[in-house]
């Protein structure tokens, strides 16, 4: 799971967390805050073995290693390239393991969701299936990308990554939970998250009237 430096990142959200004001720092504990949210998610569900978060900034891994999450640095090239150094470690542990990368921004996640997918994926690769992903709301981009064992993650994240990854022999996971699908880009999103059902510490950091 890859979280940029807090106040890089999610920029198209900036303002959702304080009403439009803007300030850099409630922007800050946003982002943290749904980077919270779905690592608890995902501690929480039973499918997952071992969470492994890249990430440079020091409150994050400050914060996250003292919820027990593992954390190394990022590394040059951008998020497919650290979504592959994340692999490797994985692997280097463990070279029968499937894998997977997922965004670190959504708050609205359920366990049960994350469950159901990796069992969704775990059929899939049974079959001979090499890797699956789970598009996002929009159908455009992707939040979740698993790869069996053996198999290359060849993540393909960014504009259009859906359409990257079905071309690259990614399988979609057609009946993924809307939580897992609803990653928060804008302020819409955050609403439409919202509608589902935030997790705690994304509640926490809104103004009181909400997101919208």
């Amino acid at each position: 799971m890859p979280v940029k430096p807090l106040h890089a990142a999610k920029s198209r959200l900036r303002g959702a967390a304080d009403r439009g004001v803007g300030d850099p720092d409630a922007h800050a504990a946003l982002a943290l805050a749904l980077a919270h949210d779905t690592v608890a998610a995902v501690l929480a569900a039973r499918a997952v073995r071992r969470l492994l978060l890249i990430s440079s900034d020091p409150v994050v891994a400050a914060e996250l290693a003292a919820a027990g999450v593992e954390v190394v640095p990022d590394v040059p090239g951008g998020l497919n390239a650290a979504l592959g150094h994340g692999a490797a470690i994985l692997r280097a542990a463990d070279p029968g393991t499937p894998v997977g990368a997922l965004q670190a921004d959504l708050p609205a996640l359920r366990p049960s969701e994350l469950d159901e997918a990796l069992h969704d994926a775990a059929a899939l690769f049974a079959t001979g299936a090499r890797r699956a992903f789970c598009p996002d709301a929009r159908g455009t981009g992707t939040t979740l990308l698993l790869a069996a064992a053996g198999a290359p993650l060849d993540p393909r994240f960014g504009a259009g990554s859906a359409a990257h990854h079905r071309a690259s022999g990614a399988i979609p996971l057609a009946a993924a939970g809307p939580g897992l699908r609803r990653d928060v880009d804008t302020g819409d999103d955050l609403c439409a998250a919202a509608e589902l059902g935030l997790g705690p510490h994304t509640r926490a950091v809104l103004t009181p009237a909400g997101p919208c």
